[in-house]
């Protein structure tokens, strides 16, 4: 039985703050191709450095400023069912995972000055096993998921 995926989106947001976070990566990768040309013209060293640095360069702004984060938030998904939470996210390889209430032991928000400037927040859902974690949620409703995950797993606790 084919089950459908789940429906709920994160914000939209998110596409800007991964986009904001290639822009660091490659701002680094950046530095290292300067302070490559800057050896490479003081010790006359050979150019095939500088080239291969510049490629890989050039592939982080394409991969990370324009593939993945748009791949990523289309792949992102989540629902929150009485007995259960499904999440779905991956580039290339989907993860599906269902996260059953009675297992769920605490709900956490977490907001860094990132996520806080785009009113984002990411939400945690610790079981005995592992953190599940569902990113740049708009603010308000990672507070609301935040409560009503609580709420559930506490029903669902009850029930056991």
């Amino acid at each position: 039985m084919y089950m459908k995926e789940p429906t709920q989106r994160i914000s939209i947001r998110a596409l800007t703050l991964w986009r904001l976070y290639g822009i660091i990566q490659a701002g680094i990768v950046a530095l290292l191709v300067m302070g490559t040309g800057v050896l490479t013209y003081l010790f006359d060293w050979p150019m095939w450095p500088i080239l291969s640095i510049s490629i890989v360069l050039a592939l982080i702004i394409i991969l990370n400023i324009g593939i993945i984060p748009s791949v990523r938030w289309k792949r992102w998904r989540y629902d929150v069912r009485d007995q259960e939470i499904e999440l779905q996210y991956g580039l290339f390889i989907i993860t599906r995972t269902l996260i059953p209430m009675v297992r769920v032991q605490h709900v956490d928000t977490e907001q860094g000055p990132l996520l806080r400037k785009y009113r984002l927040a990411t939400i945690s859902i610790s079981t005995a096993a592992t953190t599940h974690k569902v990113p740049a949620l708009d603010e308000r409703e990672a507070e609301e998921l935040r409560h009503s995950i609580s709420s559930l797993a506490r029903v669902a606790e009850d029930d056991v």
